[in-house]
């Protein structure tokens, strides 16, 4: 990875909100991850323990990051990513409360963690979503990401989704679409 910028900025306003630098123990991210808590609960059928999971050390700084999106002092919307590989940073925990869905909230802080995560010298984003989350799905596909599965196979079949986008431009030289990665480059 490349050296950190001297300080990425704490706050980051959107046209919903304002996006903070936190952590999942936050009092304000309670809410967020219990109702994330419950969801995933109630679609597999069985108990989730996010904290077991992914403990909160995974998403600090300067390997990762946990945001939240805030409205009027509220976290309406949230998410972090973790370090997946050197170049490639994992996002997690992308959740809109149920409240204040189907506004562009979870795009707005996708596209906040992929802006954190290039600060931090990641030029790849990998993910997974259930099977059981179409939201989530419809969510990565219309912020550009690839699905590594087939999309016309049941999703059940298939387990977790795995996605990936690459934050580079293709003309940046760290792009895997870089003329100078290609046996053919592109005219």
């Amino acid at each position: 990875m490349t050296a950190l910028p001297p300080k990425l900025p704490a706050t980051l306003p959107t046209s919903a909100g304002t996006v903070v630098h936190t952590t999942v123990t936050d009092p304000l991210a309670r809410p967020l991850l219990a109702e994330l808590t419950h969801e995933y609960s109630t679609r597999y059928g069985r108990p989730v323990d996010l904290g077991l999971e992914y403990p909160a050390a995974e998403f600090a700084p300067p390997r990762g990051a946990f945001l939240l999106l805030l409205v009027d002092g509220e976290a309406v919307a949230g998410g972090a990513y973790r370090r997946y590989d050197a170049t490639t940073a994992e996002l997690k925990r992308i959740w809109t409360h149920s409240a204040h869905r189907r506004r562009g909230l979870g795009l707005q802080v996708v596209e906040a963690l992929e802006r954190d995560a290039e600060c931090r010298g990641y030029t790849r984003i990998r993910l997974t979503t259930g099977p059981r989350q179409p939201e989530a799905k419809g969510l990565y596909l219309a912020a550009g990401y690839r699905p590594l599965f087939d999309l016309t196979a049941d999703p059940e079949s298939l387990g977790p989704l795995p996605f990936e986008k690459h934050l580079k431009h293709p003309d940046h030289p760290d792009h895997p679409e870089h003329p100078e990665h290609l046996e053919n480059p592109r005219p």
